[in-house]
């Protein structure tokens, strides 16, 4: 089997259009949430987000927003930047492949037509089909770089671009494919959407907080990542840069709750993807010391799950490791939230830098890991893990090595 690499990363976030204004604000501490402006001022009990400030006319002409659903724009304007700094270009032909993460598809589309049709307008747009399902931001990837081997959407709720990124990997591993484009998008701030999320009362009122003994809830985001896979051997002989190694991924279900995680799953899927790259627990944390990106949503089931379950893995060896939640920052994502963090880990992994716990301010006992607080943490580091688990007990880990 042939090692994979990463060579390209396009990010749209609440911090910019591009990867580096995303990872300039993650890698300093800084949080990108903020005050929604997408829905009417009062119109909800939680007030912040990490909305990004995108203007699609500078992306797209008229003609093509009217295909195009929020969430697929910033997929497919992730993909443009993976790709050119990937240096590909098109037509990319059937030996490259798309796989995508999706939560959602396009929340306001759909927000918007029922609103019109509820209030007495029966006539719905005939884009409305196109413009909210969710493969549409990997159809827009295709048509724009003449991709056309595998291209598809995996939609597992929070870990949909975890799962897209790994099945990308296991692809270009075998040799199924020669190049891929893998991440997730999402865009879910619409009116009818975050009424669901307030229900639920999981969104935190001021902001996130994860590991903290006061957090008190999540923070929704939006945004896509975008990574280009290629074999190693080949992003060498083209002398193409390389950000870093996909060397594992791993996935698991808890068959348990719908909604309440379960550390025994998420330590399964952990496992898994640390087998699949040929590393053990005493390696991660040994060899040097290694970093996981947490799923680390701030709400007071999640966190401690999830130390309950990184301390299962790793056992004695789970203090010698790095623990930080940037979500903390760039808020949760949902479909995109994996892929984002696979963005952020193997920038870490490339410039020696650690991201921070953004937020944070009283230790949990439940939560006792290093979760480099609030500063940002110089290591130089040859493991790290990223961490996604879903709503529905569906999770995936992804493994990566310093290039």
């Amino acid at each position: 089997m042939r090692r994979v690499v990463v060579t390209g990363v396009g990010v749209v976030s609440a911090f910019g259009d591009t990867f580096g204004e995303f990872w300039t604000g993650v890698a300093r501490g800084v949080s990108a949430i903020r005050p929604m402006t997408l829905v009417p001022p009062g119109s909800l009990r939680f007030v912040n987000a990490a909305e990004a400030a995108f203007d699609p006319s500078r992306h797209f002409d008229e003609k093509e927003l009217l295909y195009l659903d929020r969430f697929a724009q910033f997929a497919a304007v992730a993909a443009r930047e993976a790709l050119a700094s990937a240096r590909l270009a098109a037509p990319l032909g059937d030996r490259a492949a798309i796989v995508t993460g999706c939560c959602t598809g396009g929340q306001s589309t759909e927000d918007e037509n029922f609103q019109a049709l509820y209030a007495g307008n029966q006539r719905v747009s005939p884009m409305t089909i196109p413009r909210v399902m969710g493969n549409a931001g990997a159809s827009r990837i295709s048509r724009e770089f003449g991709i056309t081997g595998p291209v598809y959407t995996i939609s597992t709720a929070c870990s949909s671009s975890n799962h897209a990124i790994g099945q990308a990997f296991w692809m270009v591993r075998s040799g199924a494919v020669e190049v891929a484009v893998a991440g997730g998008s999402e865009a879910p701030f619409s009116l009818g959407f975050l009424k669901s999320w307030e229900a639920m009362r999981v969104v935190a009122p001021d902001t996130c907080r994860p590991f903290s003994l006061d957090r008190r809830g999540l923070i929704l985001g939006e945004g896509a990542a975008m990574l280009v896979l290629e074999p190693l051997d080949a992003a060498r002989a083209r002398g193409a840069q390389v950000w870093g190694e996909i060397a594992g991924f791993g996935m698991s279900s808890d068959a348990h709750h719908l909604t309440q995680p379960l550390a025994s799953g998420a330590a399964r899927a952990m496992r898994a993807a640390l087998s699949d790259a040929g590393a053990s627990a005493e390696m991660f944390s040994h060899d040097a010391v290694g970093y996981i990106n947490a799923h680390g949503t701030g709400t007071t089931a999640n966190d401690a799950t999830e130390t309950e379950a990184i301390r299962e893995v790793f056992g004695a060896h789970a203090g010698r490791l790095l623990v930080s939640s940037t979500k903390s920052m760039h808020g949760h994502a949902l479909g995109a939230a994996g892929a984002l963090e696979a963005a952020a880990t193997l920038a870490s992994l490339r410039g020696g830098v650690i991201p921070p716990t953004a937020n944070f301010t009283t230790p949990d006992p439940a939560c006792d890991l290093d979760v480099v607080p609030n500063h940002p943490r110089l290591a130089e580091v040859e493991w790290a893990m990223s961490n996604s688990f879903a709503f529905g007990g569906l999770n995936a880990v992804l493994v990566f090595r310093r290039a």
